[in-house]
């Protein structure tokens, strides 16, 4: 089990979390996950599963090792190449991650797409591309998302002011904003001035934040 082991290390690492905060997420005992940590008790299959949705790791499943859903149709249990990743190997692993269109997140995010796109972010729940549709980002200095770029979302992470964010107002497509908060009131601010600033309104729904910008879509 070293490499579910180095990967739960790599997650914990990478999101700052404690060994209690990591047991929460996990809805399990500080105990248990140290045990896995230790590598002195080893989950089966089926539990590595559960807990990678657990985490919203949706995308992600385990055959005995951590792979991209789908991409490999090998029998459960199997590896996916003939000699098993060496720890060392799967804590640079990379991750692939559907790209959406803006049309997918008018209702629930879909749990496939047939596009994908390739990036070593670890997300701390799931997390979709999504490629930049308009100039509504694109500043004249500074911070910059312009139109034709691909976007990374994680929705496991918490939404604070001074994030990108992918927002949807009630009755309304969601954007691409920066959140703000005046006079403690939370609103959605383009980059580019020629779009207004609107108020969060009664409803506002995140579906993530923007952890990655990657090249020209």
């Amino acid at each position: 089990m070293e490499n579910w082991i180095d990967f739960l290390s790599r997650y914990k690492r990478e999101h700052n979390l404690s060994q209690i905060k990591l047991a929460e997420r996990l809805q399990m005992t500080q105990g248990g996950v140290g045990h896995w940590l230790r590598g002195s008790r080893r989950p089966t299959l089926q539990t590595i599963n559960e807990k990678l949705e657990v985490l919203g790791l949706v995308y992600l499943e385990a055959q005995a090792m951590v792979v991209e859903r789908d991409l490999v149709r090998e029998a459960q249990g199997s590896y996916a190449t003939e000699q098993p990743l060496s720890a060392q190997a799967l804590r640079y692993a990379s991750f692939r991650f559907p790209v959406l269109s803006w049309a997918d997140l008018q209702e629930g995010l879909p749990t496939a797409s047939e596009l994908q796109e390739q990036t070593d972010y670890m997300p701390a729940g799931n997390a979709y591309w999504l490629p930049v549709e308009n100039d509504s980002m694109n500043a004249a200095s500074g911070k910059s998302v312009p139109e034709g770029m691909l976007i990374l979302v994680d929705t496991g992470l918490e939404v604070q002011p001074g994030k990108l964010v992918i927002a949807r107002q009630p009755g309304k497509s969601a954007v691409l904003r920066q959140l703000i908060e005046e006079g403690g009131e939370r609103l959605l601010r383009p980059l580019n001035t020629r779009y207004p600033t609107v108020l969060c309104e009664p409803g506002c729904e995140f579906l993530g934040v923007v952890v990655r910008v990657h090249g020209i879509f």
